[in-house]
């Protein structure tokens, strides 16, 4: 049995159990389709594999193959490229051709000792697959695969499938608040403390790749080697509106209001700087997902919840739901509209709460209630002394 004959007798034997990922076909050997990259698909009790064909031009074209055609299949495209990656559940495989035109199979032997099996039952891929198809990044972009989150496969590392959950979830806040953008021009979006800028990556492909907008995005954190490489990674992914700043954000540029900043765990009191820094800015938008509370926790002076704070983690716990909620209460007595929502499965992780702000149009009389009634809130939390939480955010 030669190796190519092998590969397609694994991918039978893996699409029986159900347990393909991806198939992926690379290294044409003359095909002008650069890559075809196939998942294995379950409707209506029914289960096949669908294929995207990477076309010239950046366009695609999609074939699903019924079970009964996937032997041939596989077999004619094994004689079309040099190389094949399938990946499953429990195991992958790697078929290859080298320039000297050596066939070699390499992880052959484990996986197929694995589909034997025994006894233990296996993880139904095509399931997996059904629930995210709806995910607006597919697993195989450029941007993520630089970020370290998928492989050079496309296949999203096991360790790395929260962020993916993460970062898609995003993306459908920011869906959700497209329509308070402008709607025509450029996009101006900041992030402030972006860090490794996981979501300003997804952002920018999100507004520039589906909705088809010009953005310029400014990134700005204090760590300079997290900036050089994230500037790195913007040239080599053509995201040419993107600019890395490093620098305080408390020195972001005035001058330009932004249509959006975000911000995913600015730690502790960077967050309310954050805030603070793009109310400031008058950004219509405002998205941000809170760190540590470690400075209202220490500075919580509420004697009538003397029963809940005399016991540390429940003071921590509390200290964290207030802290928020002064956030939230800041932005709207700045004039925003303010939800505090889930961003993703808590599974995924603890530090979970979206402070969401749309800027709205309110009365001077109004603003000026609100900022009296936020004063008193201050008070209450932080009792005497409660000026010098302002004095540290405020720009």
């Amino acid at each position: 049995m030669t190796r190519a004959n092998e590969l397609v007798r694994l991918v039978h034997d893996a699409f029986g159990k159900e347990v393909i990922k991806k198939l992926v076909f690379s290294r044409p050997r003359g095909s002008e389709i650069t890559k075809i990259s196939g998942r294995l698909v379950a409707h209506r009790g029914q289960k096949f594999m669908a294929f995207e064909l990477s076309l010239p031009g950046n366009t695609v074209s999609h074939k699903n193959i019924k079970e009964d055609m996937l032997d041939g299949y596989v077999g004619e495209l094994l004689a079309e490229y040099k190389q094949a990656n399938l990946i499953t559940t429990v195991g992958e495989c790697e078929w290859k051709i080298s320039s000297s035109g050596k066939e070699a199979l390499l992880g052959a032997e484990r996986l197929s000792r694995r589909l034997v099996g025994e006894g233990e039952p296996f993880e139904s891929a095509a399931e997996a697959l059904d629930a995210a198809k709806n995910r607006i990044v597919k697993e195989s972009e450029p941007f993520l695969i630089g970020l370290g989150i998928s492989d050079k496969n496309g296949r999203v590392h096991d360790k790395k499938q929260g962020k993916y959950r993460q970062i898609n979830r995003f993306l459908e806040h920011i869906a959700d608040i497209y329509p308070s953008l402008k709607g025509e021009g450029p996009l101006t979006v900041y992030d402030l403390c972006c860090g490794k800028s996981y979501l300003s990556f997804a952002v920018y492909y999100y507004l520039t790749a589906l909705c088809h907008r010009e953005v310029n995005m400014l990134c700005i954190d204090m760590k300079r080697d997290v900036i050089l490489w994230c500037r790195e990674l913007a040239e080599r992914l053509g995201f040419s509106g993107m600019k890395f700043v490093c620098d305080d954000v408390r020195n972001t540029p005035q001058g330009v209001t932004p249509d959006l900043v975000v911000s995913l765990h600015a730690c502790d009191i960077a967050t309310d700087i954050v805030i603070d820094t793009a109310a400031a800015l008058g950004a219509q938008v405002i998205l941000s997902t809170p760190c540590c509370h470690r400075y209202l926790t220490d500075k919580l002076d509420m004697p009538s919840l003397d029963f809940v704070t005399r016991h540390p983690h429940l003071k921590n716990k509390l200290a964290e739901v207030l802290t928020d909620a002064i956030r939230s209460y800041r932005l709207y007595s700045l004039g925003y509209e303010v939800s505090a929502l889930e961003l993703t499965d808590p599974t995924d992780t603890p530090k979970n709460t979206l402070i969401r702000a749309v800027r709205k149009s309110v009365s001077d009389r109004v603003l000026s209630e609100r900022a009296s009634e936020y004063r008193k809130i201050l008070a209450l939390t932080l009792g005497e002394g409660w000026e010098n939480y302002l004095k540290e955010i405020e720009k």
